[in-house]
């Protein structure tokens, strides 16, 4: 086998080796004897679940309720966090109005709320919307924060002698400069963005993944409960799946990216460097 196409395939099946392990380990374990084994549903009787709830459509209609719950969110919460990332980034005026009032607010656990969340806006949408926003903000606005006062100064200073000001200057050196660390807020936040939605929907809800297993565990069943779990899994992964694909779209240009980005091809690493350096002359 050629080594190049060898390396690729190794590194497509290296991703899948541990779930196949833990799918043999839990079949292994459902197969045991006591009352151990009736708490431990069999892959098997799990996707035997997982295909009635898809047939009723009961499985689709949480999905897509918790889905909507997280995104609307995400967009709300990263949005202030990364406007105000850069309101305090780019302006010490604002930052020494703002971040210390923003950290102080940061270091309380954000589900540590929920119960105020729950008296101010009730137990309907918006009390999910405020506690999703809330975990999402902080990650994106500290990364972006950082991510502007990360910047060489030398190439603010080249911007300026080539005659950019103004918006011209952010949009070409600012944000691109700044733009990795925003997409590792991003990445964080998604994670964060499942976990708050979890709890919520746990705490207080009358649809969605979280009430669907709630609702499960009322009734002892035990493969609704995991397949809950396993769906929160699923969209986790698809989630951070699409920050990568935004890193590998927005960050071709960015000579670091280039460099895991051929050691992940199975390339030498050095043959992305004229790439890079005629990118950059």
């Amino acid at each position: 086998m050629n080594p190049k196409k060898e390396r690729r395939w190794i590194n497509a099946v290296l991703p899948f080796l541990i779930p196949v392990l833990v799918l043999i380990l839990w079949q292994i374990a459902s197969m045991g004897g006591g009352p151990k084994a009736a708490l431990t549903p069999s892959p098997f009787k799990v996707l035997q679940t997982f295909l009635k709830m898809v047939e009723s459509g009961e499985l689709l209609r949480h999905t897509l309720i918790s889905t909507n719950r997280a995104v609307s969110g995400f967009l709300v919460g990263g949005a202030i966090g990364l406007i105000l990332g850069l309101v305090n980034g780019l302006w010490s005026l604002a930052e020494r109005l703002t971040d210390s009032s923003v950290q102080m607010v940061r270091n309380i656990p954000h589900l540590a709320l929920i119960p105020l969340i729950l008296i101010w806006f009730g137990i309907g949408e918006e009390s999910k919307l405020v506690m999703v926003s809330l975990g999402v903000f902080f990650p994106i606005y500290l990364n972006t924060f950082h991510g502007i006062r990360s910047i060489d100064p030398g190439l603010i200073e080249m911007g300026r002698v080539y005659g950019l000001k103004g918006f011209a200057l952010y949009r070409n050196v600012l944000f691109p400069g700044a733009l990795a660390s925003i997409l590792v807020g991003v990445r964080y936040s998604l994670g964060i963005m499942w976990l708050t939605l979890i709890v919520a929907e746990t705490v207080s809800a009358k649809s969605g993944i979280g009430y669907m297993s709630m609702n499960a565990r009322e009734y002892m069943q035990m493969e609704v409960i995991i397949l809950s779990i396993l769906i929160y899994a699923l969209l986790g992964k698809l989630s951070d799946s699409l920050a990568k694909l935004a890193e590998r779209q927005f960050l071709k240009w960015h000579p670091n990216y280039r460099k895991s980005a051929a050691k992940g091809d199975g390339r030498l690493v050095k043959k992305s460097y004229p790439a890079a350096n005629s990118t950059a002359s």
